[in-house]
């Protein structure tokens, strides 16, 4: 299902058209993660400032997220947040330590708890996000578009039951399958918080919102179909004024399915070839990837040469060239420059 795009008065348009499935000279290009991590100056205020602090702070996130579109030129700035403020809204506490990632102190442990959970009022719980957005809007000056984001009703519920990242989820994974219908349930609280949110994010100046299913290529493709897709769903079908960007990481099994769920385009990780890509999400869909992260830290000449492969593979239409997953904290800035400079110098 494509949905009517409306351009919120952006001087740089490619990103929009690319998505419109428009012909577009180049594909468009920015990075997963690139507000942060590796730029010298997102680590200066790292030093200053609690990791909270910043994504609370509305003018210290506007910095962040304008900070690759000044330095690296990307073609569009996704918000500086974290996909963790959800559950801070449903009443947990969420904290991020250096070395650590993230902590739930308190997590999910039965019905009782999850029926208790009351879904809140975003637009207080999270009015820092949607200040951010409008301060970045106005900084951005239509220089870019700029992106909103949430993390996938799935990907949050595994947070809230493990309390905290793992490899394999699997406290997460046993409630699921022990207790189907309350998991069912979270999983319904969480997505209808997300769809309120993520309206929020659009009416406070998001051109585009990207859902991040990062856990579901953890879940079987049965599994998948039970207690992640259904909410993916449920969150595109809910957003019809705003272009959705569903990227589930791991699940190339369920593009098919993803493709007909109402986004606009598909994130694509790199276990999945542009061609088995296109081949499962149908030809009219928009793609999105699927750069290895690690392949940033090969030699210029290589990611100039890998880059340049990647786009003749995925072509120049209806894509948006990507990493297939966030940027790494050790990329150095001249490497995702490269990347970046090569994209926009395709075929010139």
């Amino acid at each position: 299902m494509m949905k009517d795009l409306v351009l919120k008065s952006t001087h740089n348009a490619l990103f929009m058209r690319a998505l419109r499935g428009e012909e577009v000279d180049r594909p468009p290009v920015w990075m997963m993660r690139q507000a942060g991590r590796y730029l010298p100056d997102y680590l200066k205020l790292k030093a200053k400032y609690s990791f909270f602090e910043r994504v609370e702070n509305p003018a210290l996130a506007t910095e962040i997220t304008v900070m690759p579109v000044d330095q690296v030129g990307v073609d569009a700035a996704i918000i500086f947040s974290d996909i963790l403020v959800i559950p801070q809204a449903l009443g947990f506490e969420v904290s991020m330590n250096p070395g650590e990632g993230p902590r739930l102190p308190q997590t999910i442990r039965s019905a009782e708890q999850i029926d208790a959970i009351q879904i809140p009022d975003v637009a207080d719980r999270l009015h820092y996000v949607m200040d951010a957005l409008a301060l970045t809007k106005k900084t951005l000056d239509g220089r870019v578009p700029l992106i909103g984001f949430a993390g996938s009703p799935w990907t949050i519920f595994c947070y809230m039951v493990e309390g905290r990242g793992s490899k394999t989820f699997s406290k997460a994974k046993a409630f699921a399958f022990s207790q189907p219908e309350a998991t069912a349930r979270l999983l319904d609280k969480i997505a209808d918080t997300t769809i309120t949110y993520l309206k929020a994010q659009a009416a406070a100046g998001a051109d585009v919102l990207q859902l991040f299913d990062s856990w579901g290529g953890l879940l079987s493709p049965a599994d998948y179909r039970i207690f992640s897709f259904p909410y993916m769903q449920k969150i595109a079908q809910a957003i019809p004024d705003t272009p959705v960007i569903l990227y589930a990481k791991g699940c190339a099994y369920a593009l098919p399915e993803l493709a007909r769920a109402g986004a606009t385009a598909l994130g694509i990780d790199w276990h999945t070839t542009p061609e088995q890509a296109r081949a499962l999400a149908g030809p009219d869909m928009v793609l999105q990837g699927n750069f290895d992260p690690s392949r940033l830290l090969s030699p210029i000449p290589e990611i100039k040469r890998m880059a340049k492969e990647m786009v003749d593979a995925f072509g120049t239409q209806r894509y948006i060239a990507n990493l297939g997953h966030g940027i790494l904290p050790e990329v150095p800035v001249d490497h995702a420059k490269a990347f970046v400079d090569t994209i926009k110098a395709y075929g010139s």
